[in-house]
């Protein structure tokens, strides 16, 4: 996992996963002020960002035959979520401006859970960190929880990083 550098301290991956919340930000900035500040002087950390793109939508009818979409309408979504994607890349940059870290990105079209988790193991990731939306148990158990699957699947640390409730 961590690479051994001359000077015998590790240089550390650490992938964060983000997307347009405000948690996934805060996560970044989060880990960026505490996890990745000790080891900037002597050897500066990689960290992954990584952007999960879900799926194109399908719409069906209520008959179950579903909804034909022309091209132009495909690329008119392509182009949205190619929009979003950046957005969310370009302000997690910005958040890591000025500090000493590598910067690498990483977007993958899926699953936000099983993309995290298969990024994670190709990267070699020694962390992931990601934020929480802070739902609720009746919304978890509907809507599924990213960072419970991902704490339990994955086989390097998780560190779940919960906003301050305002």
């Amino acid at each position: 996992m961590a690479e051994e550098v001359m000077d015998g301290s590790k240089q550390r991956k650490i992938m964060v996963a983000v997307d347009e919340s405000e948690e996934s930000m805060y996560a970044l900035s989060w880990a960026l002020d505490f996890l990745l500040v000790a080891n900037v002087q002597t050897n500066p950390d990689t960290l992954i960002l990584l952007h999960a793109q879900p799926h194109p939508r399908v719409y069906t009818a209520a008959d179950g035959t579903g909804y034909i979409f022309t091209s132009d309408i495909m690329q008119s979504m392509e182009k949205y979520q190619k929009n979003i994607t950046e957005n969310v890349l370009e302000k997690a940059k910005r958040i890591c401006t000025g500090k000493n870290v590598n910067v690498e990105s990483r977007v993958s079209v899926g699953e936000a859970r099983d993309i995290i988790c298969e990024e994670a193991e190709k990267a070699e990731a020694d962390m992931v960190v990601m934020g929480s939306h802070g739902y609720g148990a009746i919304k978890r158990a509907f809507l599924g929880s990213v960072s419970d699957y991902c704490a339990h699947n994955l086989k390097c640390p998780v560190l779940i990083v919960k906003h301050p409730k305002k």
